[in-house]
């Protein structure tokens, strides 16, 4: 696909919103979200002669995006993990001062194994259908569908 630098900026202009706060649902830090995202997005300027529709962007991009965070997420886990022997995640969530029912669905969602955090987040914010995140994590649509229920069954139980 043909793409200058206006054409990138347009697709961009779609999905920038959705972009961060689905990088912000997996990274759980404001600041590590925009890194990510702009970190997805240098890369997907660099490799958008490798996007054959423009239709396809979104999900390309938000594909990007995900590995990204992973990558990021693993890092810094290791990082962690050589650093201090053990954090609770209640300590981290103090850290970040939040409120209410935000505050609730969002230790709900950290609850979540990191495919479940990328199912929903994949779902809720970038709005895909499970056929479309089923491509993007290489699963079956109606396997992407049972952890998506089975992942909001447990942020439920969480919330309860």
């Amino acid at each position: 696909m043909k793409c200058d630098a206006s054409m990138f900026a347009q697709l961009y202009e779609t999905v920038y919103h959705d972009l961060y706060r689905f990088a912000l649902c997996l990274m759980k830090n404001g600041h590590d979200a925009e890194d990510a995202v702009s970190e997805a997005v240098v890369s997907a300027y660099e490799n958008i002669g490798k996007l054959r529709k423009a239709e396809a962007f979104k999900s390309w991009i938000f594909t990007i995006l995900a590995n990204v965070c992973r990558k990021r997420l693993r890092k810094e886990a290791e990082k962690q993990k050589n650093q201090q022997p053990f954090v609770t995640y209640w300590e981290e969530a103090q850290e970040q001062p939040d409120y209410g029912l935000a505050l609730d669905v969002r230790q709900a969602f950290f609850v979540l194994e990191e495919e479940e955090q990328l199912v929903i987040g994949l779902s809720v914010f970038g709005g895909y259908n499970s056929g479309e995140i089923g491509a993007m994590l290489k699963l079956n649509a109606s396997t992407v569908r049972s952890k998506r229920k089975r992942a909001l069954e447990k942020m439920e139980c969480v919330l309860r």
